[in-house]
């Protein structure tokens, strides 16, 4: 990890991903299992995860085995699960009418997807927390049927956590299916997993590819990048706390970037130390430490003003405000994805059980992108009726503004309305 001892220095440039070869072997992905179906599905399972399936669907014995053996833990993911609900409900929209002028009448609905999949990564990592975020807000809105997949671990199953979590939020559907392949499924369909309407979750290098591919075949939320955080702190910060929230994000990938900016040189180096510390300590250290050493910098500055137009700039994922006055910050800040302020509000609090949603937008798309939410999984759908007698006082208007772009038809769509014979 680089420290800056003045700001000017500092220009964190995030990591490009190499895509070449991600994009060669999903776009052969994609077209075996457009072509092939589930035939395609067990071979890249086989080929990509080590795994023969005899089938890809989760059954409901395997998920009552699962619901069975989380034991304790399932009370922590009804519970966590309810705050998620409860945050999300806020978030909930109805349509509108208008019908202010005499024989108009103009309307928006809100109508949920009908179909949604929703990727769950697997791989070096369990997550149920990405379950409970990504399930929940579905459910809220409306969809009819959610379709989960998550690649299957040693022997095929699921860790019993992820199915536990998948019962709890409400999946209906879950498939033993990862990486690009999983992506293919969701948005052709195939024998056995139903095509969706859009893709929700996040994933690797092959997965975020997949989804790109596939959009505008069906939706996506976002292309997830490598975790990120960048924490704001001042001289009241726990050095030893800053550090572990900072090694929380630098687990998750070699790839993924944590950045400190602090108005305190002294903080600046007590977290370098705590850093060394805590990573010698750490089950995760090799993803860690390479995070770490690659992809992270201390930032020193003058005063919180910049630390904050630092952050901005950077747009991060995760942005901790971990100073004396946090809420004095935030009306300064226009650039995150969430923003968790004090120093008793670290990142992982909101990772798995405070609410708001955990899938946000990484690698500075927080400057233009939001959080998953209820939203996600709506469409909206405008409807309009005039009687004869509004059409009538605008048709002159509506002519001329379609004779002005050169589209007579259009004009003509207007005017033979009230033309000979068409009397209503």
């Amino acid at each position: 990890m680089m420290t800056c001892l003045r700001p000017e220095e500092f220009a964190f440039t995030r990591r490009e991903e190499k895509q070449a070869a991600a994009d060669a072997v999903v776009a052969e992905v994609l077209e075996a299992v457009r072509r092939e179906g589930d035939a395609a599905l067990y071979a890249y399972e086989e080929r990509f995860d080590g795994v023969k399936l005899q089938s890809l669907q989760v059954t409901p014995e395997e998920i009552e085995a699962a619901v069975e053996a989380a034991g304790d833990f399932v009370e922590i993911l009804r519970e966590a699960r309810d705050n998620i609900a409860a945050f999300h409900r806020r978030q909930k929209r109805t349509g509108f009418v208008m019908d202010g002028d005499p024989g108009v009448v103009l309307g928006q609905r809100i109508l949920p997807l009908e179909r949604v999949g929703v990727y769950v990564p697997g791989g070096t990592a369990r997550y149920p927390s990405t379950v409970l975020m990504d399930v929940t807000p579905a459910k809220i809105a409306g969809v009819e049927e959610i379709i989960m997949v998550t690649p299957p671990g040693p022997g095929g199953a699921i860790p019993a956590d992820t199915l536990a979590a998948a019962h709890i939020a409400g999946a209906d559907k879950i498939f033993k299916l990862g990486g690009a392949q999983a992506v293919a499924a969701l948005a052709y369909g195939t024998q056995s997993v139903p095509r969706v309407d859009k893709i929700v979750g996040p994933g690797n290098i092959y997965v975020a590819t997949a989804k790109r591919m596939v959009y505008g075949m069906v939706d996506i939320d976002m292309i997830a990048g490598p975790s990120d955080i960048l924490v704001i702190a001042d001289e009241t910060a726990d050095a030893a706390c800053v550090a572990a929230d900072l090694l929380g994000q630098a687990e998750h990938d070699k790839l993924s970037s944590a950045v400190l900016v602090t108005t305190s040189p002294a903080l600046a180096e007590r977290v370098r130390g705590e850093l060394d510390a805590q990573l010698a300590a750490l089950p995760r250290r090799e993803i860690a430490g390479a995070a770490i050493a690659e992809n992270s910098v201390i930032v020193v500055t003058d005063t919180l003003a910049h630390a904050v137009a630092i952050a901005n700039s950077v747009a991060p994922e995760h942005l901790e405000c971990c100073v004396a006055e946090p809420f004095a910050l935030l009306p300064g800040i226009r650039n995150a994805g969430s923003v968790f302020l004090g120093h008793y509000a670290p990142e992982v609090l909101g990772d798995y059980f405070a609410g708001p949603n955990h899938t946000l937008p990484t690698s500075g798309t927080s400057r233009f992108s939001s959080p998953l939410s209820v939203d996600d999984f709506c469409k909206k759908s405008s409807f309009l009726y005039y009687q004869r007698d509004a059409l009538e006082r605008v048709a002159d208007k509506v002519a001329a503004f379609a004779r002005r772009e050169g589209l007579d038809g259009h004009a003509a769509s207007i005017t033979k309305r009230f033309g000979e014979g068409n009397a209503r």
